[in-house]
């Protein structure tokens, strides 16, 4: 079994323009996926509209991961997405992840919190921004 994690999930939904974003999102989420970033939830079609956004706004970046974990269908991870929006500006934030993996590796669904460390106030809402 291949497992994904954030860091392979981010690159190829945000930064890898070869794959479309459905072929990215097929990659590493369920098809009943589901997501709560910073208290609201979204269903995966509401995921990938904010992914949509983002991928409009997006130049360029790269997450760091500071910490992960694998327990059997759990995982959790603490990473940093460094962004460079369309504009020239940079925008950095720390995530904390808590996530159910399916059997054969992809999130099902997934708990974060944002922490903004770099940008603007407009930025602040870049995690659920749609």
């Amino acid at each position: 079994m291949t497992r994904t994690g954030m860091e392979a999930a981010l690159n190829d939904l945000l930064f890898n323009r070869d794959i479309t974003l459905d072929e990215a999102a097929d990659r590493h989420f369920a098809p009943d996926y589901r997501q709560r970033a910073d208290g609201a939830w979204a269903t995966r079609s509401e995921f990938l509209d904010h992914i949509g956004h983002l991928r409009g706004m997006v130049s360029d970046g790269h997450v760091d991961v500071h910490e992960e974990l694998y327990d059997g269908d759990k995982y959790a991870d603490r990473h940093t997405c460094h962004i460079t929006k369309n504009d020239g500006s940079t925008v950095a934030m720390e995530v904390y992840v808590f996530a159910t993996l399916t059997p054969e590796g992809r999130f099902r669904r997934i708990e974060e919190t944002t922490l903004m460390l770099q940008g603007s106030d407009a930025d602040r809402d870049l995690g659920s921004a749609r």
